[in-house]
């Protein structure tokens, strides 16, 4: 089911609504990216100040300079390792469009659903990225205790968030929110597998962006798939 599901999403992948919502994450993710560099690198130096006095060397007009580079670097950094799961979590927004899309070609004889009101998606996207970037800080512990198992825990960890965040999307568009917690909750072993089949091509530079997309489509397909059966 898993792997039939995932084959209906990439025949799909070419849709105009799938680039439409791959083209809006990622810009508005590097949009996000650099916002939040600049206005650290511009709380360090308003910290700091343009002088600024240390210990044996007295007053000195570099470290303004200094820590603000380094800033840089450090933000650099950041930006590359929170690329996938703030691209993940603001693609969220929007994968309502994605879901239906694949109920549209592969689902033609569906009732009508109501969009996603913005205000609601803008909420599940604040809450998904809050927890998505505080579990893979948190992970950062575990992958320097178990370093061998660094990629297993990444893929376990995300798997399991990215599939539930998905599913819940897909299904509660149908079923509403309660009903779409019932039915994660009766196929869970499922959804963790199938995110976790997601979140091993996260590894992936540059097909780690195309996840959200395929993710939000596979899921809408399982979600059918259990419905129906169940």
């Amino acid at each position: 089911m898993i792997l039939s599901s995932f084959s209906l999403a990439l025949g799909q992948i070419g849709d105009p609504r799938f680039r439409r919502v791959l083209f809006l994450g990622v810009f508005l993710t590097i949009a996000l990216l650099i916002a939040a560099s600049a206005g650290f690198v511009a709380l360090i130096g308003w910290m700091i100040g343009d002088d600024a006095t240390l210990p044996l060397l007295g007053q000195v007009t570099w470290l303004n300079d200094l820590v603000s580079w380094t800033s840089v670097g450090v933000m650099m950094l950041l930006s590359i390792f929170l690329m996938v799961p703030v691209a993940s979590a603001i693609t969220s927004m929007f994968l309502d469009e994605v879901a239906q899309a694949v109920e549209d070609k592969h689902y033609p004889n569906l009732p009508s659903v109501p969009g996603v009101p913005f205000g609601d998606a803008l909420r599940d996207t604040v809450n998904f990225l809050g927890v998505l970037i505080g579990a893979n800080l948190l992970a950062l512990i575990l992958y320097v205790i178990f370093s061998p198992l660094a990629p297993f825990i990444f893929w376990a960890l995300n798997g399991f968030l990215l599939g539930r965040e998905y599913f819940t999307l897909a299904a509660m568009r149908r079923i509403g929110r309660d009903g779409a917690k019932r039915l994660r909750a009766r196929n869970m072993g499922t959804i963790w597998l199938a995110g976790t089949l997601m979140a091993i091509p996260l590894s992936v530079p540059l097909v780690n962006l195309l996840i959200p997309i395929l993710g939000a489509a596979t899921f809408t397909h399982i979600f059918h798939t259990v419905q129906d059966r169940g």
